[in-house]
């Protein structure tokens, strides 16, 4: 029975969709494991396995109270982006708001703050209320200075507290991405700009001109990476080559040209990342698992 005209076309987008960095070729790649701690470096043998944890969460009906991480994973989609790096910017000030709107979260909820970053090419068709991905993580555009370059974005508590915008200091490079527009051209794969949560880079290996990078991060992030899977790593959409579950680690490589303009290779082993997961993978999870319960159900 033929697909419906619909799923043969997604299947075929699929199909000959190019990602904008190169695979890995070639023989194994990954070091047989002697630990738990093992990263991948020059030697490399057989891939790593992937093994799916229980399910943690049902399809239906959906629970009337959502715990603040499944409910912040959740968020509806508002801005969609690609994880094409449109600019580097620069970080101006990041601080308590030089105009405070009095509003405030009560209950002593920490302030949010203000994130000023210097651009060049953003400025241009960039309006008030706009969404941008800065370093991967969706914000909204809250004042414009043309005369300075920069724009500023309010950055809330809860963001300060999934992401890794709270330790950016002035001079440091931020990942830019404006929201797609009906016209553009889908370069990378579908990021949200909602962080599922940080990495740290763990190993920068060179090869070539190209250049191997290792991001330890947590089991609920490394569960919807897949080898040949999409990953936004501080917004940068990224092909994934391996992960190992057990060692708690995932890596992928950068071609020289994105190497050049993004801000990755200038951060330090230890540095933290922001992590995006490819939504297709939060909903394959999500499906299974209602299914998985269902059946679970049907049998006791």
């Amino acid at each position: 029975m033929a697909p419906p005209p619909a799923t043969a076309a997604a299947a075929a987008a699929v199909r000959h969709h190019r990602p904008h960095l190169l695979l890995r070729r070639g023989g194994g790649l990954l070091p047989s494991p002697s630990g738990p701690a093992t990263l991948p470096f020059a030697s490399r043998g057989a891939a790593a396995r992937i093994r799916l944890p229980p399910p943690r969460f049902s399809l239906s009906p959906v629970p009337k109270s959502l715990s603040a991480a499944s409910s912040a994973s959740h968020v509806p989609v508002r801005s969609l982006f690609t994880g094409i790096v449109e600019e580097v910017g620069r970080v101006r000030r990041l601080g308590p708001p030089l105009a405070p709107s009095g509003g405030g979260g009560g209950g002593g909820e920490a302030p949010g703050l203000d994130l000023e970053v210097e651009t060049k090419d953003l400025l241009a068709g960039t309006q008030l209320g706009d969404s941008v991905a800065v370093d991967g993580t969706c914000l909204t555009v809250a004042a414009i200075d043309p005369a300075a370059s920069t724009l500023t974005f309010g950055v809330a508590p809860e963001t300060l507290r999934r992401t890794s915008l709270g330790e950016r200091a002035p001079g440091d490079g931020v990942n830019l991405e404006r929201a797609l527009t009906p016209s553009s051209r889908m370069g990378g794969h579908f990021v949200q700009g909602h962080v599922d949560g940080t990495g740290e880079i763990a190993a920068f290996r060179p090869d070539g001109d190209s250049l191997w990078v290792t991001v330890r991060a947590p089991p609920e992030i490394l569960r919807l990476l897949v080898p040949k899977g999409f990953v936004a790593v501080d917004g940068t959409s990224l092909t994934v080559v391996s992960v190992d579950d057990e060692g708690g680690w995932f890596d992928f490589m950068l071609v020289r040209y994105t190497q050049d303009n993004i801000v990755l290779p200038t951060k330090k082993v230890g540095d933290k990342v922001n992590l995006e997961a490819d939504i297709l993978g939060k909903y394959v999870e999500k499906l299974l698992a209602g299914r998985v319960e269902a059946m679970a159900k049907a049998d006791s």
